[in-house]
């Protein structure tokens, strides 16, 4: 059987399938490649479609979660971080449009094939260095970063919770607003770093 893997987009009628991934063949995952590579657009859409929804939630807190990322990402970039530290500041607490008390592992694993592997653990473990600031109101121990003090990233990461992240709660602080961080988002989401 011939199989026109150049002829038509995957979601073609009469495009090639298969149900069961052992039972593909060489020429799918060829086509499933190249369009995979020319959606690659998507993922900067769905990352900023997540951060909108952010804009519906405060949880308790003085400003949207949107808001908050936004002011973190300013903060960060007026203190001259590099693309992908702004990017990541940007999209620190995305997890929490899924799941708050995991956040900072769902932004990590969907920051990770694009960024350094400094800012995927910044991101990783963003909460443990913020317990700092307030663990000890829910009887927690506040010191949980000392047990990356060895690790190459501890300071960008204690730098990003300390100086942009824990301070990001201000209604009146200048904040830019998301189409100015669009591009950013769009270059660092365009192709995987690893």
């Amino acid at each position: 059987m011939s199989i026109p893997i150049d002829t038509e987009p995957a979601d073609a009628p009469g495009a090639p399938t298969f149900t069961r991934m052992d039972q593909s063949t060489a020429e799918h995952w060829a086509m499933i490649g190249r369009e995979t590579a020319t959606n690659q657009h998507r993922v900067a859409e769905r990352i900023l479609d997540l951060l909108r929804s952010l804009a519906d939630i405060t949880d308790g807190f003085a400003t949207d979660q949107l808001t908050h990322c936004l002011q973190t990402a300013t903060l960060a970039e007026r203190a001259g971080a590099d693309e992908q530290v702004v990017v990541a500041a940007l999209c620190h607490d995305i997890g929490k449009a899924i799941s708050v008390p995991n956040h900072g592992a769902i932004a990590a694993e969907m920051l990770r094939p694009y960024v350094r592997d400094d800012v995927y653990h910044t991101i990783r473990w963003h909460q443990d260095f913020q317990g700092r600031h307030y663990y000890a109101h829910f009887g927690l121990p506040t010191n949980l970063r000392e047990q990356h003090r060895d690790e190459p990233w501890f300071a960008l990461c204690e730098q990003f919770t300390d100086e942009w992240d824990q301070i990001a709660f201000d209604p009146n602080a200048p904040t830019e607003p998301l189409a100015h961080f669009e591009p950013l988002v769009r270059r660092v989401f365009a192709h995987p770093h690893r």
